[in-house]
């Protein structure tokens, strides 16, 4: 591992015993105690998430509405300031670049946040279509700190630090608001994650990082707060069937194949990728993206595995983690479009022989939102 890189907590971490691994050359904590406790102390209570390597890209400048809206495949031009969505940037034959959330900041300011991984490929995309827009594109880097505090009890633990009104009627899922937390003043306060729970992601200046989390975990052990890692944020997103880009998408694939058709809708102006997609719409996909349950923990299958139906190979498994809050391990794959049936049987290679495992098309963990909208 070449780790050359820490975030301003690094040091925390470190005092706190986590184990390290290497996230994009950062030192990135995998854990600090066990992946089930961080799991479940967030599904219970407080989880604490360094996303330092997260970046935001800022798009300014008079045409920054319309250039946003023809760059990502959801309707932007109608997002309002103070609110943000989840979305994609394709190439023209409709293949995802990136999934990414979208923030708009002002009439002339919209944050583009992609998966860390990817932020070169985006720029790049952005850049290679800009010139018939006037706008700006910039990486902001690290010029922020990013704190993702999630749970149920993460409104209750950051009203400690902020006087801003934290309920859902001031602050809905998916919007933000500039806030002072902690004495700090113009934080960005997002309503949103990655956990599938109740929750917020902080962006402040990084010369406040190291108070901030001080703040946070002080004001947190009244509600219990853990630090958790990335075991913790990878078992908790495959819950929830959120998908992790590099691993259950890439470039070959298409928000339809994808199960992000939803973010398709109501979107009629011109976008990259639109012809494309228009036409898989019509014709239809020939794989999907499905959930996969599997009984019990005991059985996690490897990135790659086969999948089967009636003894006839019809997918891979692209990621797969235990689902502690299920009881049941997990796994995202993509079959072929006819066998993507909710509730079907089918069967996954393992080390051992194969295993049954049941399709689910929407999350198993708090299925209908409630949880993230509380």
């Amino acid at each position: 591992m070449n780790m050359i890189k820490h975030s301003p907590y690094h040091h925390k971490f470190a005092a706190l015993g986590a184990t390290f691994v290497d996230r994009l050359g950062f030192s990135a904590p995998l854990v600090f105690t066990s992946t089930e406790e961080e799991h479940l102390a967030t599904r219970n209570g407080v989880g604490l998430f360094d996303v330092y390597y997260q970046v935001a890209i800022a798009i300014t400048g008079q045409d920054a509405q319309s250039f946003v809206d023809f760059a990502v495949v959801v309707d932007a031009a109608n997002l309002e300031i103070g609110r943000s969505i989840y979305t994609s940037i394709c190439s023209h034959d409709g293949g995802m670049i990136d999934d990414l959330t979208c923030f708009r900041i002002s009439s002339q300011e919209y944050w583009l946040c992609p998966t860390p991984s990817r932020v070169a490929q985006v720029m790049h995309a952005l850049t290679m279509i800009k010139s018939n827009f006037s706008v700006s594109v910039t990486n902001l880097g690290y010029k922020n700190a990013y704190l993702s505090v999630q749970g149920p009890l993460s409104r209750s633990l950051l009203s400690q630090l902020t006087s801003s009104d934290l309920s859902s009627e001031a602050l809905p899922y998916f919007s933000f608001i500039e806030s002072t937390v902690a004495g700090i003043p113009g934080a960005l306060l997002s309503r949103t994650g990655y956990s599938g729970e109740l929750g917020y992601e902080l962006f402040y200046p990084v010369e406040y990082a190291e108070h901030l989390w001080e703040s946070v975990f002080k004001a947190g052990l009244d509600f219990g707060v853990k630090p958790c890692g990335l075991g913790a944020l990878r078992t908790l997103r495959l819950e929830k069937k959120y998908l992790l880009y590099g691993l259950d998408a890439d470039e070959k694939t298409s928000p339809l194949e994808a199960g992000l058709g939803w973010t398709l809708k109501n979107k009629k102006t011109q976008f990259v990728g639109k012809e494309a997609l228009e036409r898989q719409l019509k014709e239809g996909v020939k794989k999907r993206s499905v959930l996969l349950e599997f009984e019990g923990l005991n059985f996690v299958p490897e990135i790659g595995a086969q999948i089967f139906s009636n003894g006839k190979e019809i997918g891979v498994v692209t990621s797969a983690e235990k689902g502690y809050s299920v009881g049941s391990s997990l796994a995202l794959g993509y079959v072929n479009t006819i066998n993507a049936k909710h509730g079907d049987e089918l069967m996954v290679a393992g080390a051992n022989g194969l295993h049954g495992a049941k399709i689910h098309l929407r999350s198993i963990y708090d299925p209908d939102g409630i949880r993230v909208h509380a």
